[in-house]
């Protein structure tokens, strides 16, 4: 068969796009269950081991195979975890400091709680118009920027 250029560049194209359909497939988190669990660098208890992850920790799922999770966390590093210690129970970490929980999601609603970086919030409800409900562990719940934590 012979191809003309117009149906080769719309072959390409066409290609071109499936493939970026499927790479911009919504990221996958969990996070760690009621215990710390070893990360490794590699997928297996023989690996190295090369951190604790604290119990909550979420972690972004970048491949399962065998039992095992390749995860990407808050900093952006790369490890392996025994997928079983994984909750699909949902927390965030914040990256920004001092941000603000409101009653609702709006920038000019009533702030219920100032929280600082680095702490660790459950995800109550999925990012909607760049916010995210989010409570503490000590009780006050309220609406943050997307932009203000990770593990959404």
């Amino acid at each position: 068969m012979k191809w003309s250029f117009p149906a080769y560049v719309a072959l390409l194209m066409s290609a071109l796009a499936t493939s970026a359909a499927s790479e911009a497939q919504a990221a996958e988190f969990k996070a760690v269950g009621a215990n710390p669990a070893i990360l490794y660098n590699a997928p297996s208890e023989r690996g190295r081991k090369i951190f604790i992850a604290p119990r909550g920790m979420p972690v972004e799922i970048i491949l399962t195979q065998n039992g095992w999770s390749k995860v990407r966390d808050v900093a952006g590093d790369l490890a392996w975890i025994d997928a079983s210690v994984l909750t699909s129970k949902r927390n965030v970490i914040v990256t920004s400091a001092n941000i603000k929980l409101h009653t609702t999601a709006e920038e000019n609603a009533v702030v219920v709680a100032t929280i600082d970086k680095g702490v660790l919030l459950e995800l109550l409800a999925p990012p909607a118009a760049g916010w995210v409900k989010l409570k503490h562990k000590d009780g006050p719940s309220g609406f943050a920027k997307t932009v203000e934590v990770w593990g959404e």
